[in-house]
């Protein structure tokens, strides 16, 4: 038996992979286009993984294959176009890949190995964005994404709640808050900060700053999406959330702390378009389902983070 990792040399998933690695004895499938993001080095050296490279949204006929030669335990999909800045100026890219790549998957699920539970990743900004002082998200909110790769990741969801409902797949969704952590790409705020900081470069905050985001160690994302394949309802949604809610500006700042750099360095720039002022996620139903688990304080999580990129930038 095995698993498949889709999007397993990206960011989350390269250290979803290596978690894997660790805990299970059965082969593990990596499927990945290696765009810019995806980079093979981000995965450790082990005899149990498997690199396949697959672009899952036109070459259906190789996703297919893969399928149904090794009727995987579980595909957990990450692979996913996932920067909203690129989506404002390549959308078609965002829909191809997110919605088209996502269908043919399920499709290859549904006709060459039903019984295979499909763990889907998704993420908070489906639901939009709150205000200030508004209730967290919850699983039942209804979707209201604002951006192209938000809307992209919405329709992923939409496909997956109705091959569940018209053909009975096992599937479970989870929808995470802001990851950090090792191996993420430089385009992203939190390496960009660091790199930037570590070179004495300018580090441009949007608008503000006051935008605020929830905030996840990668590793603690990764645990939950176990636990969710484990213990997750079939159809259902789980909302993976720290608890931990900052401004960028707070978290720009508490970077240039952790790195001995003056203040001095950030630049306001104009805010992009679409750009949703607060996301916060109720993860009460993932919590009753695993009340034993602990996430990563956001201190230690992110001095653990500047360590890595201080090594590799």
């Amino acid at each position: 038996m095995s698993y498949i990792v889709t999007g397993g040399c990206g960011f989350i998933g390269s250290n979803f992979v290596n978690y894997l690695d660790k805990i299970v004895d059965d082969e593990i499938i990596v499927i990945d286009n290696f765009t810019y993001a995806g980079n093979e080095n981000n995965l450790d050296e082990s005899d149990k993984v498997r690199v396949i490279q697959c672009n899952i949204d036109t070459e259906s006929y190789l996703v297919n294959d893969l399928v149904q030669h090794n009727e995987p335990k579980a595909i957990f999909h990450f692979a996913a176009e996932s920067h909203v800045d690129n989506s404002i100026t390549d959308p078609g890219i965002f829909v191809q890949t997110n919605v088209v790549g996502t269908m043919n998957l399920l499709q290859a699920v549904k006709e060459h190995s039903p019984e295979t539970r499909f763990v889907h990743i998704s993420t908070d900004e489906v639901y939009g964005a709150l205000t200030h002082d508004g209730p967290s998200f919850l699983e039942t909110k209804l979707l209201e994404p604002n951006n192209v790769y938000s809307a992209s990741k919405a329709g992923a969801d939409l496909l997956v709640r109705a091959y569940n409902k018209t053909f009975k797949l096992d599937v479970v969704t989870t929808r995470c808050c802001n990851n950090y952590g090792p191996h993420q790409h430089i385009e992203k705020l939190l390496p960009k900060v660091i790199c930037n900081a570590l070179n004495d470069g300018d580090i441009p905050v949007y608008g503000k700053g006051d935008q605020i985001r929830e905030w996840i160690y990668v590793e603690d994302h990764c645990k939950a999406i176990w636990e969710v394949y484990n213990k997750g309802e079939s159809g259902e949604v789980y909302n993976i959330g720290s608890g931990i809610e900052l401004t960028n500006l707070d978290i720009v700042k508490k970077i240039l702390d952790g790195v001995s750099k003056s203040y001095k360095l950030i630049k306001f720039v104009t805010d992009r378009p679409g750009h949703d002022f607060r996301y916060s996620i109720d993860s009460t139903r993932f919590q009753n389902m695993s009340p034993e688990f602990t996430f990563t304080q956001f201190n230690e999580g992110i001095r653990k983070t500047i360590q890595w990129y201080t090594d590799k930038c």
